[in-house]
């Protein structure tokens, strides 16, 4: 089933595009939890570990590999891992808490877009698959 959460404009419905709280893993034994028994689908550049939630929605978190550069080069990387995310969340099947792990390279958005594609393919959470 596609992501449930639609906005309302002058009576209009249409999908949410915005990246909401509660789509945002914060709790480190929560994270840790899935890195200990979550699947694990892999691509070059990234990792994505995967474990249901028993929700109507996903929830993600974006982390890196020790030694991913200064604050700021953290920060950027993981703007665009969001903004990748929010771009292709509506086509994923809900009920997943997610940790998106990003190696060092290049962070334009176009590869960060193609590295969540093929995690996502990988993993079989399009809907539809």
């Amino acid at each position: 089933m596609p992501f449930p959460l639609t906005l309302s404009f002058q009576g209009k419905q249409s999908p949410s595009f915005r990246f909401l709280r509660i789509e945002r893993l914060k709790r480190r034994d929560s994270i840790r939890e899935i890195f200990k028994r979550g699947k694990i689908v892999t691509c070059s550049g990234a990792k994505l570990f995967f474990v249901r939630n028993g929700l109507s929605y996903n929830r993600i978190v974006f982390t890196f590999a020790r030694k991913y550069g200064n604050a700021v080069n953290r920060n950027r990387a993981r703007r665009v891992g969001r903004e990748a995310y929010r771009h292709i969340r509506n086509e994923l099947t809900g009920g997943y808490d997610l940790v998106l792990l990003v190696y060092p390279g290049k962070d334009s958005f176009a590869r960060r877009m193609e590295q969540v594609r093929i995690l996502f393919s990988k993993a079989g959470l399009f809907y539809g698959n």
